[in-house]
């Protein structure tokens, strides 16, 4: 019996927690951001943007599978790259 090692097959996957913002089509109420609750949602314009710290690629793919799960249209998906922590750009905290 052989034995096979377990690698990732593509040394640029970053499996580290990131900042996400997910821009989602039309304006969510309270009903579909409750399914979000460890994001922050802003409106802009006829889109709601989530944003929260996500602690791997599965959490990732786990609001997308939730957007999809309402019917929702997902526009844009971005990663946050960090940048020098100011007081004017720190990371909002997500509600408990």
């Amino acid at each position: 019996m052989s034995t096979h090692s377990v690698a990732l097959h593509d040394a640029r996957m970053d499996t580290s927690p990131g900042l996400y913002t997910f821009r989602i089509k039309g304006r969510l109420g309270a009903t579909g951001l409750s399914a979000f609750p460890s994001m922050v949602s802003q409106p802009d314009g006829g889109a709601t943007v989530l944003t929260g710290l996500l602690e791997d690629r599965s959490a990732v793919f786990g609001v997308i599978a939730q957007i999809e799960a309402l019917g929702l249209e997902l526009l844009e998906l971005r990663r946050i790259q960090p940048g020098p922590r100011t007081p004017e750009t720190r990371i909002p905290e997500a509600p408990l």
